[in-house]
């Protein structure tokens, strides 16, 4: 009769290794995955008002040239008017405030924009983003 061969065991151990990860080691990484993504969400939050504030000149910037050149083809025709304006809604909340000296033969006209960000009505002077100056000639 063939004997068989029990294959051998090894001796049973006090410590088995299991794979896998310790609570301690989750909370570790956690912790410093924390760490290191919440100087990226400052920075990119940052970013982001920042945007919003060049975006706010930008249009402020275009709009007040655009207004600029208005007055000046209307100056053509009529330079004896009064071009004053004050907190005049432009576009999208935007206003404009429009000062003329109102000189006869060289007048300056000073345009200036901003984002009506507290919804009064008004262009305060906190809310000004662009303001641009012009002399007229007759």
């Amino acid at each position: 009769m063939a004997s068989r061969q029990r294959p051998e065991m090894s001796p049973p151990t006090s410590r088995r290794r299991h794979s896998g990860v310790t609570l301690a080691e989750v909370i570790v990484a956690s912790a410093l995955l924390a760490i290191a993504i919440a100087p990226l969400l400052k920075a990119l939050t940052a970013a982001q008002i920042e945007d919003r504030a060049i975006e706010r000149k930008s249009w402020s910037l275009l709009l007040a040239q655009q207004e600029l050149e208005g007055i000046r083809a209307r100056c053509l025709r009529q330079y004896g008017a009064c071009y004053r304006v004050s907190s005049r809604a432009i576009r999208d909340g935007y206003l404009c405030t429009v000062a003329d000296d109102g000189h006869p033969s060289l007048r300056t006209v000073t345009v200036s924009v901003g984002l009506d960000q507290n919804n009064d009505g008004r262009l305060s002077a906190s809310e000004v983003e662009v303001s641009l100056s012009t002399r007229l000639a007759r």
